[in-house]
């Protein structure tokens, strides 16, 4: 399947079952490398938004570039009070947006989606000069027992698992090839907490790579999650370690 068309039907789950971003990450961004009121940023492949509102909240200028007509339709409806943001259908590749007109671009949880090549080209066409690209996860801690017993269950079963945020690893070829080995890293403790069985299992069918309910075998899938969720769960919180990072550089020309 195109990767535009992976999240086909999960907008309503991504919308409802993705975490956020840790908030001093955002701190950094809007102390430590400029981002204010008067940025204006691109976030390629936003999604839903969940990413864009937190810059939205900051008061910048936001394009919300989006392939996937399900995505973005629920970020028109996620985002409708703002004022400043700018719902864009498009692609890594194909932005549609003007010749140097954007302060920053931001990527969370979706370059390893992209076209390399395509995407650096795209990025040095409409960034201002010595404009930043800042790419973004959330990373799990996978020397945890609860994070390495979801990834046996998602790799018992879902054929198109390749690990978590797209079985991307620190300092990725794709990363060091996209800043041209000359980028920065920055990480932040960002702890994620599911309070019910049903959260837990809506994080996880928010996944492009998890079972759909057409599947024989979605039933013992939705079991074996919620039996991690019980086996876990502490006073009825799981908890599951997590990190933001962060990549940042200039894209050279």
């Amino acid at each position: 399947m195109e990767n535009t068309q992976k999240f086909n039907g999960l907008a309503a789950s991504y919308a409802a079952g993705r975490p956020s971003y840790a908030s001093a990450l955002i701190d950094y961004l809007y102390s430590m490398q400029r981002f204010s009121e008067d940025s204006v940023i691109a976030d390629i492949a936003s999604g839903t938004g969940k990413f864009s509102k937190l810059l939205l909240d900051q008061g910048s200028s936001v394009y919300c570039v989006e392939p996937n007509d399900d995505m973005r339709h629920r970020a028109v409806k996620e985002l409708s009070e703002y004022k400043k943001v700018h719902i864009i259908n498009g692609t890594d590749a194909q932005t549609t947006l003007a010749e140097n007109s954007v302060d920053f671009i931001t990527v969370a949880q979706a370059f390893h989606w992209f076209h390399v090549p395509l995407f650096k080209d795209e990025c040095r066409r409409i960034l201002r000069n010595k404009g930043k690209v800042f790419l973004i996860w959330n990373w799990r801690n996978m020397g945890s027992e609860i994070n390495q017993s979801c990834f046996e269950v998602f790799q018992k079963y879902c054929l198109d698992f390749q690990g978590f945020s797209g079985g991307i690893q620190k300092d990725d070829e794709r990363i060091r090839q996209f800043f041209d080995e000359e980028y920065c890293y920055e990480e932040f403790d960002h702890p994620l907490f599911y309070t019910t069985r049903e959260a837990f299992i809506n994080r996880c069918q928010s996944a492009s790579y998890s079972l759909r309910e057409d599947d024989c075998r979605y039933g013992q899938y939705l079991a074996e999650l919620s039996a991690l969720y019980d086996r876990y769960a502490v006073n009825h919180v799981l908890t599951i370690p997590n990190k933001t990072i962060l990549y940042w550089g200039i894209v050279k020309n």
